[in-house]
């Protein structure tokens, strides 16, 4: 499987100590150059990629479609985006609304942290989803409107 993330399911994933998730969910995940460079800016160290060796680094070669698309979302889910078509990916793990929009145009198959999560659960990945979601909410200032909150809850029967 090929898996292809933003920037965004990494960090919130990582700020509340669940990042390890996506290794069990994928074994490999795929990161643009643009998006390295965020998370660096953001964690302010190598150590993410040396202690995560399952997160693989690559450059778009498909410089006009990452031009285009950068003309509607921002440069790191530009380059997810084009990354994620360029590799054939089977999934895009991505959270912003506007580059989902996008990405869907495209015919990308996507998901974002709530659909990592809800995936974990159901593999015995993590036993509750709920206090998963607080910590986001509460710790990291994560916005989730509260019929998605109701409506994943019901899902994973919490």
């Amino acid at each position: 499987m090929i898996i292809v993330s933003d920037t965004s399911v990494i960090t919130n994933l990582k700020q509340i100590g669940y990042l390890e998730i996506l290794e069990k969910l994928f074994k490999r995940v795929i990161v643009p150059q643009k998006v390295s460079e965020e998370l660096l800016r953001i964690e302010g160290r190598d150590q993410l990629f040396e202690e995560n060796s399952w997160l693989e680094v690559r450059e778009t070669l498909n410089k006009p479609l990452y031009e285009k698309l950068l003309k509607r979302v921002d440069p790191g889910e530009a380059e997810s985006i084009a990354l994620a078509l360029e590799n054939k990916a089977d999934l895009l793990l991505i959270d912003e609304r506007k580059g989902r929009k996008v990405a869907e145009e495209y015919g990308l198959t996507i998901t974002g942290w709530v659909g990592i999560l809800i995936d974990a659960k159901s593999k015995n990945y993590v036993n509750d989803i709920k206090p998963i979601l607080d910590k986001l909410i509460y710790d990291i200032g994560f916005r989730i409107s509260p019929k998605l909150y109701q409506k994943v809850l019901i899902m994973v029967n919490e």
